[in-house]
């Protein structure tokens, strides 16, 4: 420990090479929740729907998203769409998308746990208003489901951004990448690494903090 040098870290070293990485991961872990749980909701309300046509394909995207690592699913991306749409897509884009289509089938799962703690109740007093199944939804369950589920929701976006280091897999310029290239740069990989976790774990404990203090004020409201 005492050969460790980290006076190579500061506001130089921001600026050069982490701040773009840093934007970079916020940028996808905002994409990808946002539209991980608006196709998650619509695979939940699918998979809800009392419909085998409509619930078995959701069920089968979920299911098979989730048994599949997600570096796995970010190489498959990167690497074999660009044979099927004739033209590469770029590091970031692949990542985007695989990572909104990824995060899709597990905050699909927050959702519908969210919506069948739901009473019944509240959805037989929108069919007897004579509402449909996707207005019940819309206007009743799906506003409690998300008060339900935030927390939660909030959690996942958290394991969201430390999973955004993967996309070194694809050669993505993030956070970590932003790092490691400082470590090369000033041939310091060990401390370029120790501070890359330091980072990531303020970013994440801080963001969990947060999440707790939402959860207790939503049980203290309930």
């Amino acid at each position: 420990m005492s050969a460790l040098d980290l006076s190579f870290f500061n506001a130089d070293l921001v600026r050069q090479f982490l701040w773009n990485g840093f934007v970079f991961s916020i940028q996808l872990t905002l994409v990808a929740m946002a539209g991980g749980i608006l196709i998650g909701t619509l695979l939940a309300l699918l998979r809800l729907s009392g419909r085998s046509w409509l619930a078995l394909p959701a069920a089968a995207y979920v299911n098979t998203m989730r048994s599949v690592p997600l570096v796995m699913v970010i190489l498959w991306f990167f690497l074999l769409i660009p044979f099927v749409i004739g033209r590469p897509l770029g590091a970031e884009w692949s990542a985007i998308i695989t990572f909104t289509l990824f995060e899709a089938a597990y905050y699909s799962e927050i959702m519908r746990a969210g919506i069948q703690s739901v009473s019944r109740g509240q959805v037989y007093a929108g069919n007897a208003l004579g509402l449909t199944y996707f207005q019940t939804m819309r206007l009743i369950v799906l506003p409690q489901a998300f008060r339900n589920m935030l927390p939660v929701l909030l959690t996942q976006t958290i394991i969201l951004f430390q999973d955004t280091s993967l996309v070194y897999a694809i050669g993505a310029y993030d956070l970590l990448k932003g790092f490691e290239t400082a470590g090369k740069n000033f041939n310091r990989p060990v401390e370029a690494y120790l501070l890359a976790a330091a980072v990531y774990f303020v970013i994440c404990y801080a963001l969990s903090s947060v999440v707790k203090q939402l959860q207790t004020r939503i049980a203290i409201a309930r």
